[in-house]
């Protein structure tokens, strides 16, 4: 199968047309307009087999995850996701009618309950299946919520349960550096862990919503403690966390305080959100806001560093999360 037939096959028909596209795939480049009193948005991530899922994973759940880990950063700087690009890098033992179109229905399956459109992308030849997502999205202009402005009094809070990914893939490998195949299949996990490590729900109406109230915010995708770390680090300041505040699940309940906390604080790929705001704001968004999730989980203080709690008494843990190299 040509690349162009790969494309116009498989992938034009998730050109829907939006109001912001003056073009989108068929040309050099694709063109859009940026709303009035608004700024554009934009980031990119990149899977690799093997390292950022197991070579067993679906085309379907890859497609879906490579998008929505993106969506998931636009969530948390509250924008308002619009378009995707998609570089796919593939083996030509994948470039076939049954890989792409399971691949196309993932896209879709991402996009679509968002109104993300698919503007544009590139498709090549690789030994490693690889797929490089970007996503576009908008904000009004000066309403980005960043990671930098926490505030000592701030309250912690994350957007749901931590840690189901992390013992998803922990009961799918028996070497996380190894080469990347599972020993069983990811569809014969729990339900709820395989949905959580390969279905993960972008924040983005939370994420939209918060905006006026949170002082800061992030995704977790690197693990609750390093990506909160980086608020810390961005914003100069600390945070003392309850680790029996932060939601939790049968599953994890069930293991060793250790092992619980090792999924909840490095284990990373959850995609929830964490953020930070003062009290008042908290209180006054749940009145405004009851049905939208938002778990309140400790402090900003002002003494550098992360200090963890439980039974009201500092408990040693090593913030460890996902190291790319």
């Amino acid at each position: 199968m040509s690349e162009f037939s790969l494309i116009h096959t498989h992938f034009k028909h998730l050109t829907a047309p939006h109001q912001h596209t003056v073009l989108g795939i068929g040309d050099d480049c694709a063109i859009s307009n940026i709303p009035p009193n608004s700024q554009l948005v934009s980031c990119v991530d990149t899977l690799v087999a093997g390292r950022h899922f197991v070579h067993e994973t679906s085309p379907h759940a890859i497609a879906y995850k490579s998008v929505a880990v993106n969506l998931s950063d636009l969530a948390s700087m509250g924008a308002t996701p619009y378009a995707i690009l998609v570089g796919l890098s593939l083996p030509k033992s994948m470039a076939n009618d049954d890989f792409c179109q399971a691949f196309a229905e993932g896209l879709a399956a991402a996009c679509t309950p968002f109104g993300v459109e698919l503007i544009g992308g590139d498709t090549t030849s690789s030994p490693i299946l690889t797929i490089s997502v970007t996503a576009l999205g908008f904000i009004p202009r000066g309403q980005a919520i960043t990671r930098q402005g926490a505030c000592v009094g701030d309250v912690v809070c994350v957007s749901g349960t931590v840690g189901l990914a992390s013992l998803a893939l922990h009961g799918i490998l028996d070497d996380l550096n190894g080469d990347g195949h599972a020993n069983r299949p990811p569809e014969s996990l729990p339900k709820k862990l395989c949905q959580a490590m390969q279905y993960p729900a972008p924040q983005v109406a939370l994420g939209r919503q918060l905006i006026g109230f949170a002082n800061s915010m992030i995704d977790i995708s690197d693990g609750l403690g390093q990506d909160l770390g980086h608020i810390l680090t961005a914003s100069n300041v600390g945070a003392v966390i309850e680790l029996d505040a932060i939601p939790s699940h049968a599953l994890l309940d069930a293991l060793p305080h250790a092992q619980k906390w090792q999924h909840q604080i490095n284990g990373g790929d959850d995609y929830q959100l964490c953020l930070t705001m003062p009290s008042a704001k908290l209180d006054l968004f749940k009145t405004q806001n009851p049905d939208m999730p938002i778990y309140p989980i400790g402090q900003i203080v002002a003494d550098k560093g992360l200090v963890f709690l439980h039974n009201k008494k500092e408990v040693d843990l090593l913030v460890k999360g996902w190291e790319h190299f």
